[in-house]
């Protein structure tokens, strides 16, 4: 049925005294307008209002009259599956329609006996109940933040991103500190927010971090491979590729444009061997969700003064390096709850922060390889640090490093470190009011321990 048809079905019931008339338009109205979702593939699987019995008995014919109009079919159900995705008397003694085409039907009814399987041999528990709820709401074609968002109305699931993302934040490690801290605050301008001696936080974008900690006293040694890049996010790629050139700093890969393609980019290497990409990511279909996000981000020029006044960046992504992309796609959305805006095939971009992304890189295609170690730490700021860690130490969200939130000396932050599915270390911090921090709380609202 056509919008326009539903549309004059809803007018019509508004314009009735009869509640049961308009009741009816409405609820037809709807068959239209998921009939027309379902037969264009944008749904597979949709659901009508609940009815009673003989709601249903009056309602069904022209239901399928309409259905038959948008090339779909109905399924009278009776004992509609449930799951945590939705109460579970939301259809209790209630009939509603399933709206579908093809085999999804099936597959429907499948969920149904596997729930009820698992039911019966006791293996129903908090595991299984996500994962069937999960089904389900694939089967109604809901993006994982929908049903993140569900779960979390109906059960104690929760992500990450319940918990608050200030900033995203990066961690690299180094045997000769001063000589890196240079090249980031003197050769590209990135602002020194904070020195702690043994590491110094400086400021990429927004709210996108970098960590500069010396080797000798960190989590890594300088030794471990180097598996992560840092993409540099700019519409001023050849002034920076000419001005880069003329301060001797190595480049890997040439700045080549190309016409018709995604992005753009050159790659230089940092003094002790990380990788820097500098990124232009282009109007182009792939880009269609990442693009405006980026055009919302402010520029974040250079803060020294040997580089050209205006450059800067925008957006910052941590490229990271996996095996089992499917599985680590799964842990960042899930677990994680973060959003994806870009799928390139062989690497999916995430959103952290405002500017503030992270790269998953199928490791047989990316600048690296896996590794099982790798020197470097993937950081999120936390707004409640406490309460996100409780929650990932009773649901074993992953594996923890330490069984307690750490505290910094003279309380300048807390944190807490784990590990992702394939073994980069993931460090969630808060920082507070301290004098070392004064800079820090010019852009993060600071409280106190």
């Amino acid at each position: 049925m056509k919008t326009w048809h539903i549309l004059l079905l809803i007018l019509t019931a508004c314009g009735s005294n009869n509640n049961a008339v308009k009741e009816q338009h409405y609820r037809l109205g709807a068959i239209g307008a998921f009939g027309e979702m379902v037969d264009a593939g944008v749904k597979q699987l949709a659901l009508s209002s609940v009815m009673s019995k003989e709601e249903m008995d009056s309602f069904f014919p022209e239901a399928e009259k309409i259905a038959k109009k948008n090339n779909v079919e109905l399924y009278r159900e009776s004992d509609l599956i449930v799951t945590d995705l939705f109460p579970a008397d939301v259809a209790l003694n209630k009939e509603v329609l399933i709206i579908y085409k093809g085999s999804v039907k099936d597959q429907y009814l499948q969920l149904k006996k596997e729930k009820a399987t698992l039911e019966a041999s006791g293996q129903y528990n908090s595991k299984a109940r996500e994962a069937i709820a999960r089904k389900f709401g694939r089967l109604l074609s809901y993006p994982t933040d929908k049903i993140n968002r569900l779960l979390s109305v109906n059960t104690s699931f929760r992500t990450m991103k319940d918990f608050g993302i200030n900033a995203t934040n990066l961690f690299l490690y180094y045997k000769d500190l001063d000589k890196a801290t240079q090249f980031y605050t003197s050769t590209l301008g990135f602002e020194l927010l904070a020195d702690y001696q043994m590491a110094r936080i400086l400021r990429l974008t927004a709210d996108s971090y970098l960590i500069l900690v010396d080797a000798t006293k960190g989590m890594h040694t300088a030794e471990e491979p180097k598996t992560v890049a840092v993409a540099l996010l700019t519409e001023q790629l050849q002034e920076w590729y000419n001005y880069l050139k003329t301060q001797n700093v190595k480049i890997k890969y040439d700045y080549r444009p190309k016409n018709g393609g995604p992005h753009d980019g050159f790659v230089v290497v940092d003094p002790e061997g990380y990788l820097l990409e500098f990124e232009l990511f282009k109007n182009h279909r792939e880009n269609e969700k990442f693009t405006p996000l980026l055009k919302q981000s402010p520029l974040i020029t250079s803060q020294s003064s040997s580089v050209p006044a205006g450059l800067g960046f925008r957006a910052t992504i941590t490229w990271l390096y996996y095996k089992d992309m499917v599985g680590m796609q799964q842990f960042y959305e899930e677990k994680l709850g973060l959003e994806q805006v870009v799928d390139q095939g062989w690497a999916k971009i995430y959103h952290a922060s405002q500017t503030g992304y992270v790269g998953l890189v199928d490791e047989r295609r990316g600048m690296h390889s896996f590794t099982e170690t790798k020197a470097v730490n993937v950081s999120f700021l936390i707004d409640d640090i406490d309460g996100w860690f409780q929650y990932v130490k009773e649901h074993t969200s992953f594996e923890l490093r330490s069984e307690e939130v750490n505290t910094g000396p003279e309380t300048k932050y807390r944190a807490f470190v784990g590990f992702d599915p394939e073994g980069y270390y993931m460090e969630f911090d808060k920082f507070y009011l301290h004098a070392d921090n004064e800079n820090l709380g010019r852009y993060l609202k600071l409280t106190k321990f």
